[in-house]
């Protein structure tokens, strides 16, 4: 549309966007200002034409000056700049798009029919954020992704008890559920369940999608979700003198109806309401269902969605913990944390606790090795051989020290290692107020959030003069097909430092060297072998990624390797074939040009992953 403005002297601006033009409006309003700028009563227009600053917002950019000597571009002119910008500005979005849909795909490969129960706290579900959260979720279910949900109800309980003059009552982590609470949490829940299911039911958008033809498929409710009596309690009763009233314990995961759910290509969502043998109503802990079900399923992830980022003392998110490293920084505080004390308690070792407000003797688990001696059976829980079920299934936490987060984020990460040491690989502690945190934490290398992992570089360290017979015996059969280049015992020696290997029940299973160039800011790949009996179980990528992040450590940006035999395996890692100027001359000048070695390249990328290597 045409745009006047100004005082005493007008302007004449003529802004030319997405919508159709209408040229018999906008020729007589430029022709005016055309003539009028001729006759020197008004500077010409200043054309302008759309951009994005570097921070990817819309701006206008002016293509003319303001002076009385400019040429007053036609309308034509302008109609074809801003034709030609659009389908420049289109072409852009279209190799952005087809880029971004190719980084995805291994993310699709890996995550595409793996089960994640998903944990989203009170704070959240109780927040304008769980609806793009969910949005999220759908379209992950889409992508083949089985999600079971687990929604917090400790926010709206609280609410529903203080609207009815009541006040809530926890001791530890659990909460005292009177008659009131229980009325209160079967509202909650009822409420949190069907906000749920109706934020999940739109299909998909019609208009985008009409032109591929139609499907009866696209009137249908979006995403069928499943909900039900999936777990068995039992009343916590009394303990120290104290009745919990209606609370229960996680006693039984139905994980075969769950699983039938899932297979039928249902989101299930499970409440935190158990059901006693005896027809009860029990009030359970959100995230004792919840590390409980993803235990009792075997899921690869558990993701806890909280309001807030885990952070160090500086402030710096805290992007990566081994299950070593995040049961060390429990431990440490189990003196002032009661959940931190009752991880130590739940997962055996020292007990750290000054004093002790729970008599666990009652239900402790058996244990074997400082770890949870007990196994789902079939998904009736915890049995001890005996027939008896035990409580503590998942891992309670809540209560007063949780609402004043006195320790900060420090009980879910107690809850994320105590998953852990069950046997689920991965746990994420996303802060749920960052928009599409999800589709950020699950589709990019290294995330936005807190990744717990147990088996990441498990057994992987730096190689030691004792580890030369199994490096050896690993080599040998490799040099003597022409795969790996001959190198003597004594070679291997002079060279033990930089190799790095992976040990299994005292064996050496896999290894790897690192040669670095510090003054070509470059690093050699060599001499990867691994075990035939554990070929096609990840340790050859487990250990070039282990020697990307080692190399990144010491200042490396590229890394380079020489290949006859192996070339495909690596351009699938990343690596581009290159020529031998690529390779350093120190490293040239060794080469024996006989063998016909092709060389491969691979540029490192800046490692925000916060996984640290030796």
């Amino acid at each position: 549309m045409a745009v006047i403005s100004g005082s005493s002297r007008a302007w004449a601006h003529l802004e030319l966007w997405a919508s159709p033009v209408n040229f018999s409006q906008k020729t007589s309003t430029t022709q005016g200002a055309a003539a009028a700028a001729a006759a020197g009563a008004l500077p010409p227009p200043p054309a302008r034409r759309r951009g994005f600053d570097q921070s990817g917002r819309e701006q206008s950019i002016r293509i003319g000056a303001a002076n009385a000597t400019s040429t007053v571009m036609t309308t034509a002119d302008q109609v074809m700049i801003s034709s030609k910008e659009k389908e420049e500005e289109e072409e852009i979005n279209q190799r952005m798009f087809v880029m971004m849909m190719r980084a995805a795909q291994p993310y699709l490969d890996a995550h595409g029919g793996c089960t994640f129960v998903v944990i989203i706290s009170g704070e959240v579900v109780d927040s304008p954020h769980l609806h793009s959260i969910l949005q999220d979720v759908s379209l992950l279910h889409g992508l083949g992704i089985r999600f079971v949900i687990v929604p917090g109800t400790h926010v709206q309980i609280d609410k529903l008890l203080a609207e009815r003059g009541c006040c809530p009552k926890y001791l530890g982590p659990y909460r005292i559920t009177d008659n009131e609470s229980l009325d209160a949490a079967m509202e909650a829940s009822g409420r949190i369940r069907i906000m749920i299911e109706a934020k999940l039911s739109p299909g998909p958008c019609l208009c985008n999608i009409r032109r591929h033809g139609d499907n009866s498929r696209w009137h249908d409710v979006g995403v069928s979700v499943a909900s039900g009596n999936f777990l068995a309690a039992k009343r916590r009763g009394v303990v120290k003198g104290i009745d919990f009233g209606a609370t229960g314990e996680v006693k039984k995961v139905d994980v075969v109806r769950i699983r039938e759910r899932l297979d039928a290509g249902c989101i299930v969502v499970v409440s935190n309401l158990g059901y006693s043998s005896s027809g009860e109503v029990l009030n359970c802990n959100t995230y004792e269902v919840a590390t409980a079900c993803a235990l009792a399923l075997g899921a690869e992830k558990l993701i806890c969605i909280i309001d807030g980022p885990i952070l160090d003392e500086f402030g710096r998110l805290i992007r990566f913990l081994t299950l070593h490293d995040a049961d060390k920084l429990i431990r440490e505080r189990a003196k002032q944390s009661e959940i931190a004390a009752n991880y130590v308690e739940a997962v055996g070792g020292e007990d750290c606790k000054s004093q002790e407000l729970y008599n666990f003797s009652e239900i402790a688990p058996s244990r074997l090795n400082g770890k949870i001696n007990a196994m789902f059976q079939n998904g009736l829980g915890f049995d001890n051989g005996n027939g008896f079920w035990y409580g503590e299934q998942g891992f309670a936490i809540g209560g007063q020290e949780r609402l004043s987060r006195q320790n900060g984020y420090l009980s879910e990460l107690a809850a994320a290692a105590f998953v852990c040491r069950g046997g689920v690989q991965r746990v994420h502690l996303l802060d749920g107020t960052v928009g599409g945190v999800l589709l950020l934490e699950l589709f990019q290398r290294d995330g936005v959030g807190t990744m717990v992992a147990s088996d990441v570089y498990e057994g992987t360290r730096t190689a030691r003069e004792a580890d030369l017979p199994g490096i050896r015996q690993l080599v040998q059969p490799l040099e003597e097909s022409g795969t790996l280049i001959h190198r003597s015992n004594k070679e291997l020696l002079e060279a033990i430092d930089s190799f790095v290997v992976v040990e299994r029940e005292g064996q050496i299973i896999a290894c790897a060297a690192l040669f670095p160039f510090f003054e070509a800011k470059c690093g050699e790949v060599a001499a990867i072998a691994v075990s035939p009996e554990c070929r096609g179980q990840g340790q050859g990528d487990k250990l070039l990624d282990y020697l990307e992040k080692k190399a990144s450590s010491l200042g490396l940006s590229m890394l380079f390797l020489l290949t006859t035999r192996t070339a495909d395996w690596f351009v699938r890692r990343g690596f581009s074939e290159c020529s031998v100027d690529c390779i350093p001359e120190e490293r040239k000048k060794r080469i024996n040009f006989s063998r016909k070695s092709k060389y491969y390249t691979k540029m490192l990328q800046p490692d925000k992953s916060g996984i640290t290597v030796t």
